[in-house]
Order: structure tokens, then sequence, then C-alpha cells
């Protein structure tokens, strides 16, 4: 990898983030979708973070802070380019994030099959509360 570039996601890239969450990703959500990448560019501009190298989008991370918690999601690297440090440095930068705002602590949604995800996000410094389960329902 010749030289890797964090930067946030744009209105724009709403179709290649979605394509390389298909390719990368873990699990669908009910906003993999050109509406709700917008949405979450346009209300918060700095929560959707990528990673591109020479040119080709290599990894994300969306760092949501809600004035309360450091949220992270869709932490994903594209396949061909894993174990070469782009998830720590998409986790620095969310962090970064976090701390800028007054955040105190990140919380990240992990889908419970991912074993590879428990690792990383375990050799990344995180670990898992067991004493918590997500409550969820959809609206739309």
């Amino acid at each position: 990898m010749t030289d890797l570039r964090i930067r946030t996601a744009s209105v724009e890239d709403a179709e290649s983030v979605l394509a390389f969450w298909r390719e990368a990703a873990e699990g669908t959500s009910i906003t993999d979708d050109v509406d709700g990448v917008t949405r979450l560019v346009t209300r918060d501009p700095e929560a959707l973070i990528l990673a591109e190298a020479d040119g080709v989008l290599v990894g994300s991370v969306i760092a949501g802070f809600d004035g309360w918690r450091c949220s992270l999601y869709r932490l994903a690297v594209l396949p061909s380019h894993r174990r070469r440090g782009i998830s720590a440095a998409l986790l620095e930068a969310a962090e970064k994030r976090f701390v800028a705002a007054g955040g105190r602590r990140g919380d990240a949604m992990v889908l419970e099959a991912n074993e590879r995800a428990h690792r990383a996000w375990a050799s990344a410094g995180y670990h898992r509360e067991d004493h918590w389960r997500r409550w969820v329902k959809r609206f739309a």
C-alpha cells in the first residue's frame, strides 16, 4: 500500500460507500441506501470516516457522537487490504474526533457472530460488556 488517506465522507460518496460495504462489511442495515448515507453525512459531516489507498476506498467507520455517547459502527476494511493497519488508522481518527468533542468512552456495535471483528476490536483495546443488550424497533 503506497499512501493511506483518512478523510470524512461527502454526500457524493454515498454510492461508493454502499458498494464498499456490500464487499467489506458484515451484515446489513435498514439504512443501507443512498438516502440513509446522505442523511448521515448531511446531519453530521464528520461522522463517516473513510480510508483510501491509492485512490481506492479500502476502509470505513461511522463515529457518531450525540453529545452524550460516542458510538462506532461499520468498521470495515476491504478483504484484500486487511492486516495493514487500516482499521487502527480509522479508529485513531474516530477517537480523536470523540476526544475533541468531549467524549469519554466509545461504544462499538459488533455482530455477535463476527469473530474476526471481535478479535479486531479487542486488539484495538475495546472489551465486550456482556451485561448490556441491544433493543431495537423499526420505524419504517
